[in-house]
């Protein structure tokens, strides 16, 4: 017919898709062994940030850095993502980035080489600082591959095997992350003993960052069925475009206020609970893996449990009951130091932020605005929640530097100059969750993801607020309606 154009579609043909078929078990399978390459990443190197930082002789000033700076370049990495990757191929860029990443942790371990006497003094000048800011490099390039991992997945995964494909990668990676966690424990706990923990933090940076490049690798090797995202200009400035509006909503601007109000809150003496363990209990280093562990796997065991709760009563209940449990976790601290009460608390805490960390995040999805992007919103309220982790780091190592001065002129009678900082982050904690209470509202439900629809991927243990998660949701889309 004269004018009209003729649209020719593929014809799947058995070949085609026997071929399809084939790629997709192969990269499907790649994706799970990448799940333990990474984790041999996250569990040596995430979990013992702040224990070497310790080990290198950083100040109580300086641990507020450790904790703050890299969660803050993180978050704007994560803004940066997309802009970044709409010049690349999402399976390079992922790749690299992912190769970059192995040798800044490689650069750690050549750092921890270097400290041999196991004092500040044997090793380079601003060792400390330099390795703060390998710890910003690592977090970005984290945070750049975080959003188009999460796309990536969601395009290669077919709708009927999610559910069990996830929950199959969340077991490998569990299992995984926490059989090299504790191996990473006793292998410094032995080269500590021996005088030699340089070469324990050297060789559990060096099993991460051959971990992160086997990760790369099989990044390399999976197949991508959408190779290239397509490249509009303007996306960053748009979505910060779109949080301005979405800031105009009372519920969706008093949700983020709340939540990186309470992290803030909790960066006051996130990174001296390591210090309070190691430097005056003197855990062992598998020790300290130990109580970190208690959190970690309370947190997996519980989740179910809050997820059925939350689909039950809600996520504003959840988030009330667990942010007013938070503010006392650091109180628990000052009534023993008995190692097993330490393990107790730590599994209360786990508790505690398993439903935190649901029902905040399921919470976020229920509020935004339609026709918006979800990984948008989530990016922007990360950034500000980041943004106030690192003012409360930054507080809370005022606070600890000055906290015996403190106590010298008060007369109080405290165990430790540290608990000074527990008992601020305590106080400000409660008002935080005291604001929040009588804002919060339960926003109409829209359909959300059930929890084995839900993508866990363990991060690693985060000084924070335990466990870090990635979340991506499965739900599909009603009709006119953004995700």
């Amino acid at each position: 017919m004269s004018g009209s154009a003729t649209t020719t579609v593929p014809v799947e043909t058995p070949g085609r898709r026997t071929q399809r078929s084939h790629w997709l078990r192969l990269t499907l399978k790649r994706s799970q062994q990448e799940a333990v390459a990474s984790s041999a990443m996250t569990a040596t190197s995430d979990n013992f940030f702040n224990a070497f930082a310790i080990f290198i002789g950083a100040t109580l000033g300086q641990m507020a850095w450790v904790s703050g700076l890299p969660q803050l370049f993180g978050a704007i990495s994560q803004l940066m993502s997309v802009w970044l990757a709409s010049h690349f191929a999402r399976k390079w860029f992922i790749s690299l980035c992912a190769a970059l990443q192995a040798l800044v942790v490689l650069a750690m371990g050549a750092l921890a080489a270097q400290f041999t006497h196991g004092d500040k003094a044997s090793g380079p000048e601003h060792g400390v600082w330099i390795f703060i800011a390998l710890a910003a490099l690592y977090h970005g390039f984290t945070n750049l591959i975080q959003p188009h991992w999460r796309a990536w997945m969601g395009a290669i995964v077919p709708e009927r095997r999610r559910g069990a494909f996830f929950a199959a990668r969340t077991r490998l990676t569990m299992a995984s992350s926490l059989t090299v966690f504790f191996l990473g424990g006793g292998i410094l706990s032995f080269t500590d003993s021996i005088g030699m923990a340089w070469l324990g933090f050297s060789l559990l940076f060096s099993i991460a960052a051959i971990g992160r490049w086997v990760s790369a690798w099989l990044f390399w090797k999976m197949h991508d069925p959408e190779p290239r995202e397509a490249r509009t200009p303007g996306v960053f400035v748009r979505t910060l475009g779109s949080s301005k509006e979405a800031w105009k909503d009372s519920t969706f601007r008093h949700y983020s206020l709340f939540v990186a109000g309470m992290q803030a809150m909790v960066a006051i003496s996130a990174p001296f609970f390591a210090v309070y363990m190691l430097e005056e209990l003197h855990f062992s280093y598998l020790e300290f893996v130990g109580a970190s562990v208690a959190s970690i796997l309370t947190q997996f065991v519980t989740l179910k449990a809050w997820g059925r709760f939350s689909d039950l009563y809600g996520n504003r209940l959840v988030m009330i009951i667990t942010s007013s449990l938070i503010p006392s976790l650091p109180l628990l601290w000052l009534f023993s130091d008995n190692y097993l009460y330490i393990l107790a608390i730590q599994a209360f805490s786990g508790f505690a932020w398993s439903g935190f960390t649901l029902s905040t995040a399921n919470y976020l999805y229920d509020i935004r605005p339609y026709r918006s992007d979800f990984a948008s919103y989530a990016a922007v309220q990360s950034a500000l929640s980041a943004a106030l982790v690192f003012v409360g780091a930054m507080v809370g190592g005022y606070i600890a530097t000055h906290a015996q001065a403190f106590m010298d002129v008060s007369g109080w009678q405290l165990g430790s100059p540290i608990f000074v900082v527990f008992l601020v982050s305590t106080v400000l904690r409660t008002f935080v969750t005291l604001w929040f209470i009588p804002r919060s509202v339960e926003p109409k439900l829209r359909p959300r993801p059930k929890l084995l629809q839900l993508v866990f991927r363990i991060r690693g243990f985060n000084a924070i607020s335990g466990v870090a998660l990635d979340f991506l949701t499965v739900v599909r889309k009603r009709p006119g309606e953004g995700e």
